[in-house]
């Protein structure tokens, strides 16, 4: 499932990271276009995820940052602009990694998860604490069920046929994945003021998953001095798939062309 998108000595590169019980598959088309752009583009399946689906409960949020840790440091080996790009779950390890590493060139945090508070998000949401701080959380999940973070009818279909299958994503959602992702995004609001990268936030007005306040939240206490925030107002949750995915790529690459211009000017001013 993961999948990289090259190009003869490129010095830029984009890691995408995918969401939560989902794949490489929601970000493949958004990836492909940045690539067009001129970016190489690599985006791994995560620990838990694609072949290894049955084993997501076991996963911590630790083995979906070491992991995709490793990956930032291999590109930084070969590439002198590595730019951060995420969805959901995987906006929120985006700045997890950020916040440690300050070499990171650039973000993109799509539909950043930080709060489960989106429209589709059961009215009973109050009772979650008591499943998820006990045991309960190792026995409970939630199925998945429309809208499936897909506002545009004909890719909600698709997505529909492809979750009865399990290929591209989990037809159901742990309550230990939710676990995780709320202590990693414990851990990123706790620390959000030390990253200071360039940042794009986007995210929908009409997100069934996470509402703005999580956007907001990112948007108000980050350090960068250069953040951009678009909210978008045709696509639910996975905004990379869904009407609003062409607008996206068209921000996301005037994003990451001016900082590489900002951060190429920087190096010729040192010289």
């Amino acid at each position: 499932m993961d999948f990289e998108f090259k190009n003869e000595n490129n010095q830029r590169a984009v890691l995408l990271l995918h969401g939560m019980t989902g794949s490489p598959f929601e970000m493949k088309q958004y990836g492909k276009n940045l690539h067009r752009a001129g970016f190489d583009v690599y985006c791994p399946c995560l620990p838990g995820h694609g072949k290894d689906l049955l084993n997501v409960k076991k996963i911590k949020w630790q083995d979906w940052f070491n992991f995709a840790e490793k990956k930032y440091n291999e590109l930084k080996q070969s590439y002198s602009e590595v730019y951060l790009g995420g969805i959901c779950m995987g906006a929120v390890l985006a700045l997890a990694i950020s916040e440690k590493h300050k070499d990171v060139s650039g973000i993109i945090a799509i539909s950043t998860t930080l709060f489960l508070d989106g429209w589709t998000i059961p009215w009973y949401s109050f009772l979650f604490p008591l499943g998820l701080h006990t045991i309960l959380r190792f026995y409970y999940s939630f199925p998945e069920q429309e809208p499936y973070g897909i506002k545009n009818e004909t890719v909600r279909r698709k997505i529909s046929a492809l979750l009865k299958e399990n290929t591209v994503a989990l037809n159901y959602i742990p309550m230990t994945c939710v676990y995780e992702l709320l202590e990693m995004s414990k851990q990123v609001r706790k620390y959000i003021k030390d990253i200071n990268q360039p940042i794009l936030i986007m995210h929908s007005n009409r997100d069934d998953l996470t509402s703005l306040k999580s956007a907001d939240f990112v948007y108000k206490h980050i350090s960068s001095s250069i953040k951009d925030y678009i909210i978008l107002k045709n696509s639910y949750h996975l905004i990379t798939m869904d009407n609003d995915k062409d607008f996206a790529v068209q921000k996301s690459v005037e994003f990451l062309n001016s900082i590489s211009i900002l951060n190429n000017s920087r190096i010729e001013q040192v010289c």
